[in-house]
């Protein structure tokens, strides 16, 4: 099954926002990527605005061809511009003020109302709602009583780990994406995943998609985005292909 590519460009914005300057943007970096075979764009527009901005948004949704995905906390203020923009997805996903990037997936078994009621207003407009979780068999089971298109499982645990700890998160992973598939959802995959570790993930058939920032954007200061993706695509690719042998 071949693996698509949603390239997350929240790191292009991070730059931007150093110098509170006009440059580079993150509209320009989606567009080289949607050109080198990205098949998707994702954004995290955070409440407090600390790299994408709703302009930036706006003209994602107008420049891009392949689908936006628009990862959010569930607010009545992200549902309502989320509404406007219509973006092709929505990743649902937790958020702290003080952390550096996502720490983990959503907790749907104790924090599900506000989420509920966020799903409902967007997919009530017919925009697919992904949940962001961690691999883990009751908040896939969560996710889907409460009617989620598909659901992100959060990789981080296996991103950042070696040895015997990673193969024990891969198979959990693994059994996930297992799961998510049976139960009818879409399935898509990342956090912390580069080019040393996405092969393994990328030979799993349920997986459908991956989405991939930081490691892109940070091999595309040293050969460009569009090499940087075509390398990354490659690589799922491969895996892809290892599947099958």
């Amino acid at each position: 099954m071949l693996k698509l590519l949603g390239v997350n460009v929240d790191h292009v914005a991070t730059v931007r926002q150093a110098r509170a300057a006009k440059e580079p943007s993150p509209v320009t970096a989606a567009i080289l990527a949607e050109l080198a075979g990205a098949d998707a764009m994702v954004v995290h527009l955070r409440e407090d605005r600390r790299h994408i901005r709703d302009r930036d948004v706006f003209l994602l949704r107008e420049s891009i061809r392949v689908p936006l995905d628009l990862e959010m906390a569930a607010t009545d203020e992200m549902v309502k511009l989320a509404i406007e923009v219509r973006p092709a997805f929505v990743t649902l996903v937790p958020e702290k003020r003080q952390e550096l990037t996502t720490e983990g997936g959503l907790n749907l078994v104790s924090q599900h109302e506000g989420i509920k009621k966020a799903m409902a207003r967007l997919q009530a407009e017919k925009i697919a709602v992904m949940l962001f979780i961690d691999p883990e068999m009751e908040q896939i089971k969560a996710a889907h009583k409460m009617g989620a298109d598909g659901v992100e499982l959060h990789t981080g645990r296996y991103a950042n780990s070696q040895g015997t700890e990673r193969q024990s998160a891969c198979h959990h992973v693994v059994e996930a994406a297992k799961m998510v598939h049976k139960l009818g959802m879409k399935v898509s995959a990342g956090h912390g995943l580069d080019y040393r570790n996405v092969a393994a993930l990328a030979s799993v058939p349920e997986i459908e998609s991956f989405n991939i920032g930081h490691s892109i954007i940070a091999r595309a200061i040293l050969v460009g985005i569009p090499q940087a993706v075509k390398e990354m695509k490659a690589l799922l690719g491969a895996g892809c292909m290892k599947d099958h042998i």
